[in-house]
């Protein structure tokens, strides 16, 4: 079996693949984002346990500004986006140098668009719990923890960008064995900053940052010193932005970011719907969240895959073999998402209680699990399928549609279904909007209009 960069090289050269090579590529580009993924989620999930050890009160303190810390990294993640994806075209079509290019300039824009992001934080991390309808009980650990999240932030933004570069390189190994070793050092970090300093929440989120500018510094260092591809030393060039590297990022990245704040904003609100429903509530949603992304994390591995290998076919201009490469890893996330959601059903109550040891905070997330485990192949398809998207460019779309289910289904039956069912409900409008969601994206998909534009 040949392996991964021989693959990838058949892309760039044109030459004919079998489904088996294609199905083979997917798997080898996916299989170290997937466990770097899961590995991820494992982070969070012990985290969640640490601070679950420390009462239902730190938990919903984390919990409270969870969603805001996503809509954050997600704004992050698009900038990052906006770039890769370009350099993922040029790899595609042999152009090293301008790729090589666009990276000098997305050190500067996703190093200056950090800092913003980082300003806010600041600017409202003390007002944030009580918008998001938090009590004065746990108002002060989640402003602390929310603040801490947002100052390290520059190194969220840098590992981010480093990796999706790797990424789009078709590098998965490095990114992925680096998060797994984040994970490794978040988890011990953790442990000295909450129990050994006693910092609580605080801790919690001081290991975390800790954990990620050790990462950035050595993502960086395998993108800019050691990428066959990327590597920037020895090679004269401007970091100064360029109009059109800007405009193209902007094209690519905007409705991804509109996407982030519109779906951030969203979860927010759905965080507020939920808030009214106890500190119980608030825990037990939280936690069931970081639960089923051990179930959705394999998605957005093969999502990583995906996006690699649109991006890199559309520059190479290979049409059918870009289709081809979109439709198989769509189907395979399905299939692994299923069984996943299948595993997730039958162990919800165990998971949970791994998470926390109040009774009632299992018991809700329990019930809540099983209802969204039945949405997971549905969620797959939207995972995978908006990473085919991203690679061909195509986002505007998909963001609307996102937006038009987040807001027209889930919000919609949350705020109706929650004062009756409680956490039940606000989870049956998740798994309603999903399921919805992921036939307009596997709609999309087969009309084949995404990628329209590639040269044959």
């Amino acid at each position: 079996m040949s392996n991964s960069k021989d693959l990838l090289s058949y892309i760039r050269e044109g030459r004919t693949m079998t489904q088996r090579e294609k199905l083979s590529l997917i798997v080898q580009l996916s299989i170290p984002s997937i466990l770097a993924q899961i590995s991820a989620t494992v982070m969070f999930f012990i985290d969640y346990a640490m601070v679950g050890h420390l009462g239902e009160k730190a938990t919903a303190a984390v919990g409270l500004v969870e969603s805001t810390t996503w809509l954050m990294g997600g704004l992050a993640s698009a900038v990052n986006m906006g770039f890769s994806v370009q350099v993922a075209h040029f790899i595609g079509a042999n152009d090293f140098e301008a790729a090589r290019r666009v990276l000098r300039q997305s050190l500067v824009c996703s190093f200056l668009w950090s800092l913003m992001l980082s300003f806010t934080a600041v600017a409202i991390h003390l007002q944030l719990p009580f918008w998001l309808g938090g009590s004065a009980e746990i108002a002060h650990d989640a402003s602390m923890y929310f603040l801490i999240v947002g100052l390290a932030g520059i190194f969220f933004q840098m590992e981010g960008l480093a990796a999706s570069m790797l990424k789009c390189s078709g590098n998965m190994k490095i990114p992925s064995a680096l998060n797994i070793m984040m994970c490794v050092l978040d988890v011990l970090f953790n442990y000295l900053f909450i129990y050994q300093f006693n910092m609580g929440v605080k801790g919690a989120a001081m290991g975390t940052a800790l954990a990620e500018l050790v990462t950035a510094i050595l993502m960086l260092y395998f993108l800019i010193v050691r990428s066959d591809m990327l590597s920037l030393v020895g090679r004269q060039g401007s970091f100064r932005p360029k109009a059109d590297t800007i405009r193209t990022a902007f094209k690519i990245g905007a409705p991804m970011g509109l996407q982030h704040l519109l779906m951030g904003s969203a979860q927010i609100v759905s965080t507020i719907i939920v808030a009214p429903l106890g500190t119980v509530a608030i825990a037990a949603n939280s936690m069931a969240i970081t639960v089923e992304s051990l179930c959705y994390m394999p998605g957005y591995g093969i999502a990583e895959a995906a996006t690699t290998l649109v991006g890199q076919g559309i520059g190479a201009g290979q049409k059918l073999l870009t289709r081809s490469f979109a439709h198989l890893s769509v189907g395979l996330g399905m299939l692994v998402m299923t069984f996943m959601g299948v595993l997730m059903f039958v162990f919800a109550p165990e998971l949970m209680a791994v998470m926390s040891p109040v009774e009632a905070i299992v018991e809700q997330g329990a019930e809540a699990l099983r209802i969204e485990a039945f949405a997971e192949p549905m969620f797959a398809a939207t995972i995978v399928a908006n990473g085919v998207f991203i690679g061909a460019g195509d986002t505007l779309i998909p963001a609307i549609m996102s937006l038009a289910s987040m807001w027209g289904v889930r919000l919609t039956l949350a705020a109706s279904l929650a004062p009756r069912f409680g956490l039940k409900g606000v989870w049956t409008a998740m798994a309603i909007d999903l399921s919805v969601r992921g036939i307009l994206f596997l709609t999309r998909l087969f009309k084949g209009k995404w990628y329209k534009n590639i040269r044959s």
